[in-house]
């Protein structure tokens, strides 16, 4: 599987952005996906998880209320919707995806990993 992640981009707190992973592969519907980011100087992080039918997703504390992950298997695309960004939201942000149908929270558990799209939130 290839992942490539689009979306990232500068924002000041309290907007909006979506990120798009679009992914290659046949089995895409059989796989749990994954966001994750990493910060400057800072250990890469689980964000958001979703199963492979979408009816399963789990967030990280900080940005539940916040973002929405969700997934278009006819499309092979997933997406993070993040609301009400705060300065602390800014990093990388990487798209992953695992076999075994549901997602993970553990970096170490994705084996296929996009590159990074950028998220900056300005105060």
């Amino acid at each position: 599987v290839q992942l490539q992640a689009s979306g990232g981009g500068l924002v000041q707190a309290g907007g909006s952005l979506r990120l798009s992973c679009a992914a290659s592969g046949r089995r895409f519907s059989a796989y749990g996906l994954g966001w994750f980011r990493q910060a400057p100087g800072k250990e890469r992080e689980f964000v958001a998880g979703v199963s492979w039918r979408g009816d399963m997703t789990h967030y990280t504390d900080s940005v539940k209320g916040r973002f929405t992950i969700s997934r278009v298997n006819s499309e092979n695309t997933f997406y993070l919707q993040m609301n009400d960004l705060k300065p602390e939201d800014t990093a990388n942000y990487y798209c992953a995806a695992r076999e075994g149908r549901y997602y993970s929270t553990k970096v170490g558990e994705y084996p296929y990993w996009g590159p990074g799209t950028l998220v900056t939130v300005s105060s």
